[in-house]
């Protein structure tokens, strides 16, 4: 016999966005090796800026071996360590978020739980804030991933707060009303709202107005906030990141014990295979448990080793978040202009890995499973591996998740060049079935017209 948690289908992971993905492993592009197959647009990946790391690590090598005053420190790293973590790393990871944040606000180590990236991060609170079958709410559309992330082990519930494209997506005091009067509604005990600032999938950061909006409303429901700030150092145009602990200082909520905070490498440094990421809150329960919760999750000694050197480095931290805003703000306006060739449209973001992607004029009807029908075709006939918005909990048919860092200019290209194929044959075809059907509009009519001239003489 096996439990309810392997033979269930609760993970989450039947969702459009990891089956997409489980089509481009079995067809992977190559440039050289196989340049027909599914380009990875699914993937919330930053490789725009990777030379500029391993210039360092080039610069630095006595790091990657281990050295500290060119003595060696691999005994010290081998051998047990605290699941605390390692002072220098969480002293450089610190000053790096101030550093993002512009020292608006200042971190204290002591109020960090390191954790084997953010989804073990965010994972970590829902046992730690909820209860199984406590629930919460949570703005859509949002990450995918979060249905596994946040339900599957826990047993917490996601209640959707409804934003809607109209208005760009902002939070409103109506939609968060709602969505707890629904949970309500459902008997679910609400413990929080959860946000990611700045928005996966949308690529807009949360302004300060929303933030000061769901600080008043769960500091009233007397519930918890959770900010997963994970794209926080990918923000290159305005508005500026805000986190939710600069406007909790604001509002004298700055040592608010229901506030808490996610961070992580996985994005700003494109750094998702070193699995780094960390918890912050004001609560001494919270931080006492979730850092015993992080023996099944820790960060390997020698990858703190590493970025603690890489982190303290002020002039390379300045340097590289400065080059990669500066890189990603290129790369999202090529696939703008890309896409707008092609008669598509965008959301307007300034920040993530990724754009908010308008494809409702290429549906056949306004409707769930014609949204379905284009991303299959796309994944599967044009080769590009988006994500659909159903997928984020998207309440409009015809929006997708496009992802543009995680691959070369030359890949970009190609990809380019598949949508505008796409878009022409398609508006051909469209062509093609309008003039067929006024054809046999035409027709119809004169075979009607035709049977009532007979008709009326028999009648005769």
């Amino acid at each position: 016999m096996l439990s309810s948690k392997v033979i269930g289908d609760s993970h989450g992971q039947d969702s459009s966005y990891f089956l997409g993905w489980q089509e481009y492993e079995k067809n992977p592009f190559h440039e050289t090796f196989n340049p027909s197959g599914i380009v990875q647009m699914g993937l919330a990946e930053n490789q725009l800026s990777f030379d500029l790391i391993e210039t360092w690590l080039e610069e630095h090598p006595e790091v990657l071996g281990l050295k500290k005053n060119e003595e060696s420190v691999f005994r010290q790293l081998a051998l047990f360590q605290d699941y605390h973590g390692l002072p220098a790393f969480k002293d450089a990871m610190a000053k790096f978020m101030g550093k993002i944040r512009e020292n608006k606000v200042i971190f204290d180590t002591n109020k960090m739980v390191l954790t084997a990236g953010s989804t073990s991060a965010n994972e970590s609170l829902m046992f730690c804030l909820a209860n199984p079958g406590d629930a919460f709410l949570i703005p859509a559309p949002y990450y995918p991933g979060f249905d596994r992330d946040l339900k599957w082990r826990t047993g917490v519930e996601i209640v959707p707060i409804h934003c809607v494209s109209s208005n760009g997506y902002k939070i409103t005091e109506d939609a968060l009303e709602d969505a707890y009067k629904r949970a309500r509604e459902l008997n679910l005990n609400v413990k929080g709202v959860l946000i990611t600032n700045p928005s996966n999938p949308l690529g807009t950061s949360t302004t300060r107005e929303e933030l000061d909006l769901l600080l008043t409303f769960t500091s009233t429901k007397k519930i918890h906030m959770v900010s997963d700030e994970i794209y926080s150092g990918t923000v290159f145009d305005s508005p500026e990141f805000t986190s939710v602990l600069e406007v909790a200082k604001d509002k004298n909520m700055d040592l608010d014990e229901k506030i808490h905070v996610v961070y992580s490498l996985s994005k700003d440094l494109g750094l998702p295979g070193f699995r780094v990421g960390l918890i912050y809150s004001n609560n001494e329960k919270v931080v006492s448990a979730a850092t015993k919760m992080s023996s099944f999750g820790l960060i390997s000694s020698q990858t703190q080793h590493l970025l603690a050197n890489l982190l303290s480095d002020e002039r390379f931290t300045t340097n590289y978040l400065e080059e990669n805003k500066k890189r990603l703000r290129e790369r999202k306006d090529r696939l703008v202009l890309g896409l707008k060739e092609a008669g598509i449209g965008c959301l307007k973001s300034n920040a993530g890995l990724f754009c908010w992607v308008d494809l409702r004029h290429l549906l056949s009807s306004n409707t769930f499973e014609a949204e379905h029908s284009l991303w299959t075709k796309i994944v599967c006939e044009v080769g590009l591996n988006i994500s659909p918005g159903s997928s984020c909990h998207c309440d409009e048919p015809g929006w997708f998740r496009v992802c543009f860092a995680n691959m070369s200019d030359q890949t970009m290209e190609v990809a380019m060049d598949r949508v505008k194929g796409f878009v022409e044959n398609n508006t051909r075809g469209k062509q093609k079935r309008t003039m067929w059907d006024t054809r046999r509009r035409s027709l119809i009519n004169k075979w009607v017209s035709k049977l009532s001239s007979v008709t009326c003489e028999s009648e005769r």
